[in-house]
C-alpha cells in the first residue's frame, strides 16, 4: 500500500452541508432555522442555559458553600485505647499497626491521637502524635517517636 492509496474508511466522512443555496439543495429557504424568532435570526442566540427569562435551572438550584483545602494531607488515624491491645513495652511500628488492622495501608502517614486510655508503657512509632496522645503515652511509661515521611 502506498500514501496514495490510503483513504478513509467508508460512511466515516460525509459531504458538508450547503445551507441557503436555493430550494433544490433541500436547504435553502430558511436555511434550517425554521420560521422566525430570535433564533432565526443572525448573530449568536441566547447564551447558553438562557431560558426565556425564566429563572434558570442554574440559579434555582442551591450553590455550593465553603471551599476545599487543596494541600490537606490526609492520616490515617490511631487512639491511643486501641494500642492498649499491644504487650506491654512492645515497639509499634507503622507495619504492626497494618497486621492489627488499625490501618487500612501504609500510603498515608500515621498520626496517633488520644482518645482512650493506656495502661502499660509502649514505644510507638508514628509520622505525628496529638499532644494529649504524647503525655497519655509518657504518662504510661512509654514514648513516642515521630518518624520521617
Amino acid at each position: 500500500m502506498r500514501q496514495h492509496e490510503l483513504a478513509p474508511s467508508r460512511g466515516s466522512h460525509h459531504p458538508r452541508k450547503r445551507v441557503g443555496r436555493g430550494d433544490g439543495s433541500g436547504h435553502g429557504n430558511y436555511s434550517c432555522r425554521g420560521a422566525k424568532g430570535q433564533k432565526a435570526r443572525s448573530g449568536p442566540g441566547p447564551r447558553p442555559g438562557f431560558e426565556g427569562g425564566q429563572l434558570p435551572l442554574i440559579k434555582r438550584l442551591p450553590s455550593k458553600r465553603g471551599f476545599v483545602n487543596i494541600f490537606r494531607i490526609p492520616h490515617s488515624i490511631v487512639n491511643i485505647g486501641s494500642l492498649s491491645r499491644f504487650p506491654a513495652g512492645s515497639q509499634v511500628t507503622p507495619q504492626t499497626l497494618l497486621g492489627a488492622r488499625l490501618v487500612k495501608s501504609l500510603r498515608q502517614p500515621i498520626k496517633v491521637l488520644g482518645q482512650g486510655k493506656l495502661g502499660h508503657p509502649l514505644v510507638v512509632q508514628a509520622h505525628s502524635f496529638s499532644h494529649s496522645a504524647q503525655g497519655k503515652l509518657e504518662a504510661a511509661g512509654g514514648r513516642a517517636e515521630v518518624i520521617a515521611g
